[in-house]
C-alpha cells in the first residue's frame, strides 16, 4: 500500500498516537518505513524570559524517549524523528524531506475554536503534498 509512512505523534496523547502507529503498521509496504515524528513547538519570544532555558530541550528528550518507549512496547520497526516549530509546518517539512506517500495523524473531533483558528490536521490535510489519513478520536 505505502513505503513510507509518517506517523505524527503528539506526546500528550500517546494513547492515539500509539492506535495510530498500529494503524499505519497495517498499511505499510513490506520494505516500507515507518517515520514517528513530534514536532516540538517553539516558545514565543514574548514568553522565553519567564521559561527555563532548558525547556525545549528536555521536551525533545521526553518526546525522543516516549516514542523509543513505544516501538518496544509495539514490536515494530520505526524511525524516531523530532523537530521544531509549528505542528503542522513540521509534520509537512517531515513528510517532503522524507518523500513520504502518506502522512498519518489522529484528531479530536473539532469544536467551535477549530472554526477560527484551525487544527494541526486541517492545515496538514489542506497542504500536505502527499496522501493524508485522519484517524479521528473522541475527545
Amino acid at each position: 500500500m505505502y513505503r513510507k509512512i509518517i506517523v505524527a505523534v503528539e506526546i500528550g496523547a500517546l494513547a492515539n498516537g500509539d492506535m495510530t502507529f498500529r494503524k499505519a503498521a497495517s498499511l505499510l509496504d513490506s520494505g516500507g518505513e515507518i517515520i514517528l515524528l513530534n514536532v516540538v513547538e517553539d516558545i514565543p519570544t514574548y514568553l522565553g524570559v519567564d521559561i527555563p532555558v532548558d525547556l525545549i530541550e528536555n521536551a525533545a528528550k521526553d518526546a525522543e524517549e516516549k516514542l523509543q518507549g513505544l516501538i518496544v512496547s509495539t514490536g515494530i520497526p520505526a524511525k524516531v524523528e523530532i523537530s521544531h516549530g509549528r505542528p503542522a509546518s513540521g509534520i509537512i517539512a517531515s513528510a517532503e524531506a522524507n518523500q513520504a506517500d502518506l502522512i498519518i495523524l489522529s484528531s479530536h473531533m473539532p469544536d467551535f475554536s477549530n472554526y477560527f483558528i484551525g487544527a494541526t490536521a486541517d492545515r496538514v490535510v489542506r497542504h500536505a503534498k502527499c496522501s493524508v489519513l485522519v484517524d479521528r478520536r473522541k475527545a
